[in-house]
């Protein structure tokens, strides 16, 4: 069991209960939130309270957060695009929507859950709700991974993101006419210190952060750009472009939804993907095409 106690800003004000406590708790569901409320697990100022609670300006709110029982992740066939495979790794070409890997709240309709339908085998290293992954992008993104059948590749590849040796390009449009045609962010990143869904610039408890950007082609009020990653922070590219003025199209958390464009989130696709092979020692790299749905937006810019 932890304890947890929050005490609500201005800025929560009106907020409901179950909505502050799932922007504050981002590995739990609103709907778990919601059936922990119903259990009396939170409290208001020292009383039990409905999910629909108008919250108060410094209103304490505490939450008794049972230990998690560790579900048993199950195989779901799941239509994934697998671009390569051998007796190592496979690279997959995630799709809008799909989540990573499990997590409290999410246990089934993940990229892991369809994973383990078509192979059996996957490192155990991170545990049995993340089997094989080695990194992630955001449910919103799409874009390669790689995901590691065995602990010697695991170690290899994960040895490689640490010292920033993987290749790694990603493709986005962006909000605005982007003046620079290339240039570096450079700014660390760290939790928000009053959203903890969000991430922002912390130059007190951030980590290093260095995204190079390149733009492809300008639209006047949306630019098609190109990054490559020296670091992999949380929201990295989104949050760097953020920072510069030019979030990313779609971005619901750092940006503004209301384009006009129907992106189903951010605009941002993980094309390519290059490191040395665990067990043959040569570079290999792969690639992804766009999505329609990104294709489609540049079309309709173009005309």
């Amino acid at each position: 069991m932890s304890d947890y106690r929050f005490v609500v800003e201005e800025e929560s004000e009106s907020v409901r209960l179950d909505k502050y406590l799932s922007s504050l708790m981002e590995d739990c569901s609103r709907s778990y939130l919601q059936k922990l409320i119903k259990e009396e697990q939170v409290l208001v100022n020292g009383k039990s309270a409905k999910a629909s609670f108008a919250l108060k300006s410094e209103d304490e709110v505490y939450l008794n957060l049972p230990e998690p029982s560790i579900p048993e992740i199950l195989p779901e066939n799941i239509p994934i695009e697998i671009i390569y495979e051998d007796n190592d790794f496979l690279i997959v070409n995630k799709g809008k929507n799909m989540v990573v890997h499990p997590a409290p709240g999410h246990y089934t309709g993940t990229l892991v859950n369809a994973i383990l339908y078509h192979c059996k085998d996957l490192s155990g290293i991170n545990g049995v709700m993340r089997p094989g992954i080695v990194h992630r992008i955001d449910k919103d993104t799409t874009g390669l991974l790689v995901i590691c059948k065995n602990d010697a590749c695991h170690k290899d590849i994960a040895e490689q993101f640490k010292v920033h040796s993987i290749e790694r390009t990603y493709h986005a449009i962006v909000t605005g006419n982007v003046k620079q045609e290339e240039g570096v962010v450079d700014a660390p990143i760290g939790r928000h210190p009053t959203d903890r869904k969000k991430m922002c610039i912390n130059d007190k408890n951030g980590k290093n952060a260095v995204t190079h950007y390149k733009v492809l082609e300008r639209f006047g009020n949306y630019t098609y750009m190109q990054f490559q990653l020296e670091t992999g922070r949380t929201h990295q590219i989104r949050v760097h472009m953020a920072s510069l003025g030019h979030p990313l199209l779609g971005d619901e958390i750092y940006g503004k939804p209301s384009s006009g464009f129907h992106t189903d989130g951010q605009v941002l696709h993980a094309k390519t993907l290059g490191f040395m092979h665990p067990t043959k020692k040569n570079f290999v790299q792969f690639d992804s095409p766009l999505p329609d749905y990104f294709q489609h937006i540049l079309g309709r810019l173009r005309k």
